[in-house]
């Protein structure tokens, strides 16, 4: 055991945190539906009014998002977008109680040939999504209503177990979770589309500090390579998704047509281009609902290169 105090505040953290999930996993399931939306809401009051770091960071990105949106306008943006939040959360702390019927009761897709039609004809497909709505209720429609098994990427999460907990909860719902770190995910994923199987990855904020550099509002910011790589090496279908919540308890859930690959340039020029393509679908999706946007960390590049600390 470590003697140092940074140490044990930091074991008795993560320990809270690792609990506190349980609890909501354990616990929140089991309320009526009606307590549990109205606690989360509560709850997601809360923390709007206290204007803490991630708040004000959500307001910030939202101030991109909404050019000329006056304060006033931003902080009901905001609001709007910590109930959005915490509805994610009390759904997600739900889902795995919910049945086929009540999944696909609580999803409306558009387009979704889109998906099916690249499946059915034996081709690997991709699908890429910001922070917007649940996608995990999402990634809950493709394996109960489609019945289909998909693989996807989770970034590995302090406390070890917190971790566990996210790929168990995952792992329950169908889908096949892989490490964001350690560098194996990217070979799995493309054996995976190789054999003509699904892979859903979360694209609209790169982990690494390598991702390619696109115009997204505006101004730059960084996002992941790795679906327009995958794309190009296995020859997969690459369709951006959007989604969003409306007053209905039923999410909204948009296909876009698939990212075409450059018929000339290298690989770096195709990535490039094609991660723009990505850019531009999540933005129109974000720009009709940036309430259901759940970015409460910092995204674009003049915003990280003047942070103090790494959020």
């Amino acid at each position: 055991m470590s003697d140092d105090p940074g140490d044990t505040r930091t074991g008795l953290r993560d320990r809270l945190t690792d609990g506190l999930y349980g609890l909501g996993w354990s616990a929140v399931r089991k309320l009526p539906e009606p307590v549990a939306r109205a606690l989360f809401r509560t709850i997601a009051d809360q923390v709007w009014k206290r204007r803490g770091k991630s708040v004000l960071r959500l307001e910030s990105n939202l101030a991109r998002v909404v050019p000329g949106a006056s304060p006033a306008r931003l902080a009901e943006l905001s609001k709007a977008g910590m109930r959005s939040y915490m509805r994610y959360w009390m759904e997600s702390f739900r889902l795995p109680t919910w049945s086929p019927a009540r999944i696909k009761a609580s999803i409306a897709v558009t387009d979704a040939h889109r998906l099916t039609d690249g499946l059915d004809a034996g081709r690997g497909v991709i699908l890429a999504l910001p922070h917007l709505g649940n996608w995990d209720l999402a990634g809950a429609w493709v394996t109960t209503d489609l019945k289909v098994p998909f693989t996807t990427v989770a970034e590995r999460l302090k406390p070890e177990t917190l971790y566990d907990r996210f790929v168990a909860y995952r792992e329950g719902l169908g889908m096949e979770v892989l490490p964001h770190s350690g560098g194996a995910a990217f070979g799995t994923l493309a054996r995976r589309l190789r054999a003509g199987g699904l892979v859903c990855l979360v694209a609209d904020r790169d982990l690494s500090a390598s991702g390619v550099e696109v115009t997204f509002f505006g101004d730059t910011a960084r996002m992941p390579a790795g679906p327009a790589l995958l794309a190009q090496q296995t020859g997969a279908l690459l369709l951006p998704v959007t989604l969003s919540y409306d007053e209905t308890p039923v999410m909204k859930a948009r296909i876009h047509p698939p990212v075409v690959m450059p018929e000339s340039g290298d690989r770096t020029e195709k990535t490039s281009s094609m991660t723009q393509a990505l850019a531009d679908a999540f933005a129109v999706g974000i720009a009709d609902h940036p309430e259901d946007w759940h970015m409460l960390q910092r995204l674009w590049l003049a915003d990280l290169d003047t942070r103090e600390d790494r959020t």
